[in-house]
Protein backbone atom coordinates (compact mmCIF):
# COMPACT_ATOMS: atom_id res chain seq x y z
CA UNK A 1 0.00 0.00 0.00
CA UNK A 2 1.25 3.53 -0.83
CA UNK A 3 1.28 5.98 1.98
CA UNK A 4 1.53 9.89 0.16
CA UNK A 5 3.65 12.31 1.31
CA UNK A 6 5.29 15.26 -0.49
CA UNK A 7 9.34 14.80 -0.49
CA UNK A 8 11.09 18.15 -1.30
CA UNK A 9 13.94 18.08 -4.19
CA UNK A 10 16.81 16.27 -2.90
CA UNK A 11 19.11 19.11 -3.98
CA UNK A 12 16.99 20.85 -1.27
CA UNK A 13 18.19 18.86 1.74
CA UNK A 14 21.30 18.03 1.01
CA UNK A 15 22.31 21.93 1.19
CA UNK A 16 19.27 22.15 4.10
CA UNK A 17 22.15 22.94 6.54
CA UNK A 18 23.21 26.31 4.64
CA UNK A 19 19.97 27.10 4.46
CA UNK A 20 18.57 25.91 7.65
CA UNK A 21 17.89 29.52 9.69
CA UNK A 22 15.63 30.57 6.05
CA UNK A 23 14.22 27.57 6.68
CA UNK A 24 10.48 27.75 8.52
CA UNK A 25 10.23 24.69 11.30
CA UNK A 26 7.48 23.09 8.56
CA UNK A 27 10.08 23.32 6.34
CA UNK A 28 12.61 22.14 8.79
CA UNK A 29 10.83 19.04 9.50
CA UNK A 30 10.41 18.24 6.34
CA UNK A 31 13.88 18.04 5.22
CA UNK A 32 14.73 15.93 8.01
CA UNK A 33 12.05 13.49 7.70
CA UNK A 34 13.33 13.14 3.93
CA UNK A 35 16.59 12.60 5.75
CA UNK A 36 15.57 9.80 7.64
CA UNK A 37 15.99 12.06 10.88
CA UNK A 38 12.71 10.88 12.54
CA UNK A 39 12.65 11.71 15.82
CA UNK A 40 14.10 15.35 15.17
CA UNK A 41 11.86 15.95 12.66
CA UNK A 42 8.80 14.43 15.07
CA UNK A 43 9.75 16.23 17.51
CA UNK A 44 10.19 20.02 15.50
CA UNK A 45 6.87 19.41 14.60
CA UNK A 46 5.69 19.39 18.38
CA UNK A 47 7.55 22.47 19.11
CA UNK A 48 5.08 24.19 16.73
CA UNK A 49 2.44 25.71 18.30
CA UNK A 50 -1.20 23.10 17.45
CA UNK A 51 -3.08 26.37 15.90
CA UNK A 52 0.08 27.51 13.57
CA UNK A 53 0.25 23.81 12.46
CA UNK A 54 -0.95 23.77 8.95
CA UNK A 55 -2.33 20.58 6.96
CA UNK A 56 0.59 18.91 5.68
CA UNK A 57 2.69 19.37 9.48
CA UNK A 58 -0.35 17.33 11.07
CA UNK A 59 -0.40 15.02 8.22
CA UNK A 60 3.63 14.23 8.44
CA UNK A 61 2.98 13.91 12.21
CA UNK A 62 0.00 10.92 11.52
CA UNK A 63 2.68 9.67 8.98
CA UNK A 64 5.76 9.60 11.42
CA UNK A 65 3.09 8.14 14.69
CA UNK A 66 1.95 5.51 11.87
CA UNK A 67 5.49 4.44 11.17
CA UNK A 68 6.38 4.36 15.19
CA UNK A 69 3.06 1.50 14.90
CA UNK A 70 0.54 4.34 16.92
CA UNK A 71 -2.39 3.80 14.75
CA UNK A 72 -4.70 6.01 17.63
CA UNK A 73 -2.33 8.98 17.14
CA UNK A 74 -1.65 9.11 13.51
CA UNK A 75 -5.70 8.50 13.00
CA UNK A 76 -6.03 11.64 15.14
CA UNK A 77 -3.05 13.99 13.24
CA UNK A 78 -4.93 12.68 9.73
CA UNK A 79 -8.13 14.49 10.99
CA UNK A 80 -6.55 16.79 12.07
CA UNK A 81 -5.10 17.44 8.89
CA UNK A 82 -8.61 17.05 7.22
CA UNK A 83 -9.82 19.68 9.92
CA UNK A 84 -7.10 22.29 8.71
CA UNK A 85 -8.06 21.73 5.13
CA UNK A 86 -11.05 18.90 4.13
CA UNK A 87 -9.70 19.18 0.65
CA UNK A 88 -6.86 17.90 1.60
CA UNK A 89 -6.58 14.87 -0.07
CA UNK A 90 -3.08 13.20 0.90
CA UNK A 91 -4.59 13.04 4.60
CA UNK A 92 -8.25 11.34 3.67
CA UNK A 93 -5.99 8.82 1.37
CA UNK A 94 -3.21 8.00 4.71
CA UNK A 95 -6.31 8.12 6.92
CA UNK A 96 -8.32 5.45 4.94
CA UNK A 97 -5.04 3.39 4.58
CA UNK A 98 -4.57 3.89 8.60
CA UNK A 99 -8.49 2.84 8.73
CA UNK A 100 -7.46 -0.26 6.17
CA UNK A 101 -4.41 -1.33 8.05
CA UNK A 102 -6.37 -1.73 11.23
CA UNK A 103 -8.98 -3.63 9.85
CA UNK A 104 -12.10 -0.94 9.74
CA UNK A 105 -12.71 -1.08 5.91
CA UNK A 106 -15.83 0.48 5.72
CA UNK A 107 -14.09 3.66 7.25
CA UNK A 108 -11.66 2.52 5.15
CA UNK A 109 -13.87 2.66 1.76
CA UNK A 110 -15.40 6.47 3.40
CA UNK A 111 -12.02 7.83 3.14
CA UNK A 112 -11.18 6.71 -0.22
CA UNK A 113 -14.73 7.95 -1.71
CA UNK A 114 -13.37 11.11 -0.18
CA UNK A 115 -10.29 10.99 -1.91
CA UNK A 116 -11.01 10.26 -5.06
CA UNK A 117 -13.93 13.30 -4.87
CA UNK A 118 -11.12 15.80 -4.34
CA UNK A 119 -8.71 13.57 -6.88
CA UNK A 120 -10.31 11.95 -9.33
CA UNK A 121 -7.25 9.93 -11.09
CA UNK A 122 -5.22 8.69 -7.90
CA UNK A 123 -4.61 5.29 -8.86
CA UNK A 124 -4.01 3.79 -5.56
CA UNK A 125 -6.92 5.17 -3.69
CA UNK A 126 -8.81 3.32 -6.54
CA UNK A 127 -6.49 -0.12 -5.84
CA UNK A 128 -6.61 0.43 -1.69
CA UNK A 129 -10.66 0.73 -2.64
CA UNK A 130 -10.42 -2.38 -4.19
CA UNK A 131 -8.77 -3.98 -1.26
CA UNK A 132 -10.86 -2.78 1.52
CA UNK A 133 -13.61 -4.07 -0.87
CA UNK A 134 -12.30 -7.46 -0.74
CA UNK A 135 -12.04 -7.18 3.05
CA UNK A 136 -15.72 -7.29 3.16
CA UNK A 137 -16.30 -10.11 0.24
CA UNK A 138 -17.50 -7.34 -2.55
CA UNK A 139 -16.26 -8.79 -4.99
CA UNK A 140 -18.16 -6.85 -7.67
CA UNK A 141 -17.67 -3.44 -6.27
CA UNK A 142 -13.55 -4.83 -6.04
CA UNK A 143 -14.11 -5.25 -9.34
CA UNK A 144 -14.61 -2.13 -10.35
CA UNK A 145 -12.20 -0.28 -8.47
CA UNK A 146 -9.42 -2.45 -9.83
CA UNK A 147 -10.42 -1.78 -12.96
CA UNK A 148 -9.92 2.20 -12.61
CA UNK A 149 -6.65 1.70 -10.87
CA UNK A 150 -5.81 0.00 -13.92
CA UNK A 151 -7.23 2.46 -15.89
CA UNK A 152 -4.87 5.71 -14.15
CA UNK A 153 -2.04 4.01 -14.20
CA UNK A 154 -1.59 0.34 -15.75
CA UNK A 155 2.54 -0.15 -15.18
CA UNK A 156 1.50 -1.37 -11.10
CA UNK A 157 2.20 -5.49 -11.53
CA UNK A 158 -0.55 -5.26 -8.05
CA UNK A 159 -3.19 -4.05 -9.53
CA UNK A 160 -3.23 -7.06 -11.94
CA UNK A 161 -2.70 -9.33 -9.60
CA UNK A 162 -5.72 -8.17 -7.26
CA UNK A 163 -8.09 -8.00 -10.20
CA UNK A 164 -6.96 -11.78 -11.11
CA UNK A 165 -7.59 -12.47 -7.72
CA UNK A 166 -11.18 -10.63 -7.69
CA UNK A 167 -12.24 -12.67 -11.16
CA UNK A 168 -11.30 -15.57 -9.52
CA UNK A 169 -13.52 -15.35 -6.57
CA UNK A 170 -16.23 -14.10 -9.01
CA UNK A 171 -15.92 -17.45 -10.98
CA UNK A 172 -14.39 -15.54 -13.86
CA UNK A 173 -11.72 -17.95 -14.53
CA UNK A 174 -11.23 -17.30 -18.19
CA UNK A 175 -10.83 -13.31 -17.34
CA UNK A 176 -8.52 -13.95 -13.50
CA UNK A 177 -6.33 -15.95 -16.23
CA UNK A 178 -5.71 -12.96 -18.88
CA UNK A 179 -5.40 -10.88 -15.73
CA UNK A 180 -2.66 -13.00 -14.30
CA UNK A 181 -0.75 -12.99 -17.66
CA UNK A 182 -0.84 -9.42 -17.93
CA UNK A 183 0.80 -9.40 -14.16
CA UNK A 184 3.31 -11.47 -15.12
CA UNK A 185 3.97 -9.46 -18.23
CA UNK A 186 4.34 -6.14 -16.12
CA UNK A 187 6.25 -7.71 -13.77
CA UNK A 188 8.98 -9.28 -16.30
CA UNK A 189 8.90 -5.50 -17.89
CA UNK A 190 9.39 -4.53 -14.14
CA UNK A 191 12.46 -6.94 -13.80
CA UNK A 192 14.29 -6.00 -17.30
CA UNK A 193 14.26 -2.04 -16.29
Amino acid sequence: MKRFFTFLILAMVSIAPAFAEDNTASDQAKMLYADNSIEESFNLLLAIPEDERSAEDWLLLGNLLQDKGRDDEAVFMYTKAILKDEKFYKAHYNLANCYLNTDKPNMAIEEYKKTLKLKKDYAYAYYNLGCAYIKLGEYRKAKNAFLDAIYFKNTEPDFYYNIAYTYKKLNKEKDAKAYLEIYNKVMENRIEE
